[in-house]
């Protein structure tokens, strides 16, 4: 899969996130775009290594569950460092 495929399915696959994991955790389309890109890579490493999957095809829907999945995963651990920032600045 090449970079503008996984800019596409980084995209699509932090709006699915976003949709899955609604919140307070802020950032647009590009904040979206670099959660998603993160959460398949990640996704697709953490696949790989435990399951044996390859994200090697754009339509494949192991792919697609591995990109979403590293996506909630990004934006758990987003919303968790947020929070903690929010919490930090309203209490000095």
């Amino acid at each position: 899969m090449g970079f503008i495929a996984y800019l596409i399915l980084g995209l699509i696959a932090g709006a699915i996130a976003k949709a899955i994991l609604p919140g307070k955790q802020g950032g647009g389309l590009i904040a979206t775009l670099i959660i998603g890109v993160i959460g398949a890579m990640i996704g697709g490493w953490l696949g790989g290594a435990i399951f044996g999957v390859q994200m090697d095809a754009f339509f494949s829907i192991s792919s697609w569950l591995c990109a979403i999945g590293g996506s909630l995963i990004v934006l758990l651990i987003w919303g968790f460092i947020t929070s903690k920032m929010g919490k930090k600045d309203k209490a000095a």
